[in-house]
């Protein structure tokens, strides 16, 4: 509790981080959910739509506050430009890169969505598409930037995440119908891949030794300390 009150943008950074990933693999499954017409028998589809647009707009205000802090904490050299030009960090730039990348892709599904009858229904689905996407690069980013990546309660957050996007996918694919064959199994190997290719990181990266300075890339604007 002490650490808390002496560290508190740290703090706010890293559990608003947190939500608001866990918001995004919600809206995601409920975006798969909406494009499968699936609706639970006491909801309607038009509520599992409602419901998916409301759980996105709120991740993404709790991810302009996980922005806002870590802008605002003076141990991080991050910079407003790295908030929406990848890879321009000083501080951890691959992984930070990673979230500012996530953060774009979000917001060009946002933005489209906003003006969805001016774009058309076609272009406005395959921009909707950089959602799945942008998730994936979440979860590195999540994974990656943060030391608390270690903790058995973070680790097993990220693995629910990973298993209930990965099943949804999955029982997308199965309900589809027949037809795209090659597509499906394109998918399904990718969506395979990427969540073997996520615990091969967590194993040779986050939870191998020294990975606070690894993932810094040894850069020389690097704070002192171990604080993240």
């Amino acid at each position: 509790m002490n650490a808390l009150f002496n560290d508190p943008l740290w703090f706010t950074t890293r559990a608003s981080g947190t939500v608001a990933f866990g918001l995004l693999t919600v809206t995601v499954v409920l975006g798969v959910a909406g494009v499968a017409r699936y609706a639970p028998a006491r909801m309607g589809r038009f509520e599992v739509a409602a419901l998916h647009r409301n759980i996105s707009l709120l991740a993404l205000a709790v991810l302009g506050v996980h922005i806002g802090t870590a802008l605002a904490d003076s141990f991080v050299p991050i910079g407003w430009t790295a908030v929406v030009v990848p890879f321009l960090s000083p501080y951890r730039t691959t992984w930070v890169g990673l979230g500012t990348l996530a953060f774009d892709l979000l917001l060009a599904v946002y933005l489209t969505s906003a003006v969805r009858l001016r774009i058309g229904q076609r272009r406005w689905k395959a921009v909707h598409l950089c959602s799945y996407g942008a998730w994936a690069v979440a979860l590195f980013h999540a994974a990656g930037t943060g030391s608390d990546t270690r903790l058995g309660l973070q680790i097993t957050l990220y693995s629910v995440c990973v298993a209930v996007v990965l099943a949804a996918i999955l029982w997308r694919l199965y309900t589809v119908g027949p037809g795209h064959l090659a597509a499906r199994v394109g998918l399904a190997t990718a969506s395979v891949a990427t969540v073997a290719g996520f615990y091969g990181f967590l194993a040779a990266g986050p939870l191998a030794p020294n990975w606070s300075h690894r993932a810094q890339q040894a850069q020389s604007t690097e704070p002192m300390g171990e604080r993240r």
